[in-house]
């Protein structure tokens, strides 16, 4: 069995990406990494290249503004990497995605266990959705809980979308739930570095017209405002290893203002979540996936719950 890792990244370094700790995270356990690196104004395809592991493919890309609106460039470069990959299954990072290293032997039983189960097309991963800094999450009801992050490779996946998740010629793939978390430090920076990231992440969803009556003037160079941390939850575990030096290094204070109102601290989203986390589970939830089974079994190779 060969497993393939793979993902695609643009001005990484710049916006404070954790590229490489997403690429090492997975490096033990996969026999390649295929990564599309973008036309990047940045030294992110050097810092890449200069992990050093023979492992790592890189493949050196052009853009497409045209594809700037809703995401769709984010696609089709996953796309670019997936269709070099040559494992029978294909893990998935996006470059602000990481995988602690207690959950790499789940994949890896994972993925032996259901090789020639050609009912299985992918796995499920459960998400921490970190915000503000690495010691808070999100468990709000619009923050997307599971994702596709494993694939079965030669069938016809392909990325969906803005690349959230994936499906098979546009139908929605039949996955088990693993035990196993993506790690998500997709909002965790540097207030000024954050409101720039949201801004280039913007600006692959939406006009140019929308970007500039969203971030008026110097809006852009403003620092990020996290809102409330009121609702948020304590993280308690321990991060990936690869994040050690990352976390040591951060030089920042998340400043609480709870006049900036994000999506998660609707009054409407705030009640659903609180009947959510009573209940132990989610209403209405949006699953771009067919769920056809969950495999508990795998929990005796990280040996607690999750």
């Amino acid at each position: 069995m060969r497993l393939s890792g793979f993902s695609f990244a643009r001005n990484a370094v710049s916006l404070d990406y954790p590229i490489v700790e997403s690429i090492k995270s997975v490096l033990p356990i996969v026999d390649e990494f295929i990564i599309a690196l973008g036309d990047s104004s940045d030294n992110t395809t050097d810092v890449v290249r200069s992990i050093g592991d023979k492992k790592i493919k890189i493949i050196e890309t052009v853009w497409n503004p045209g594809l700037f609106v809703h995401g769709a460039i984010n696609a089709e470069q996953t796309n670019i990497a997936l269709s070099r990959c040559k494992g029978d299954w294909c893990i998935y990072l996006q470059a602000d995605e990481v995988i602690h290293e207690k959950y790499l032997p789940v994949i890896v039983e994972a993925c032996k266990k259901y090789l020639h189960n050609k009912d299985v097309e992918g796995f499920l991963l459960s998400y921490k959705h970190f915000w503000g800094d690495y010691f808070k999450y999100q468990k709000a009801h619009n923050w997307y809980r599971r994702e596709i992050r494993v694939v079965r490779n030669g069938i016809g996946v392909h990325s969906w979308k803005s690349a959230q998740s994936f499906r098979i010629h546009g139908r929605k793939m039949h996955t088990i739930l693993i035990p196993a978390e993506v790690y998500h430090y997709g909002w965790v920076r540097e207030p000024v570095t954050m409101k720039r990231k949201s801004v280039a992440l913007d600006s692959l969803h939406h006009s140019k017209e929308y970007i500039e009556e969203k971030y008026p003037g110097k809006q852009k160079a403003t620092p990020f405002e996290y809102g409330s941390l009121k609702y948020l939850a304590d993280f308690k575990g321990t991060h990936p290893a690869v994040m050690k030096d990352r976390i040591a290094a951060k030089n920042w204070t998340v400043t609480e203002n709870p006049r900036v109102k994000h999506k998660h601290m609707k009054f409407s989203i705030r009640l659903l979540s609180a009947i959510e986390n009573l209940l132990g589970t989610r209403l209405g939830e949006y699953r771009n996936y067919h769920l056809i089974g969950k495999d508990y079994s795998l929990k005796r190779f990280i040996g607690e719950e999750i």
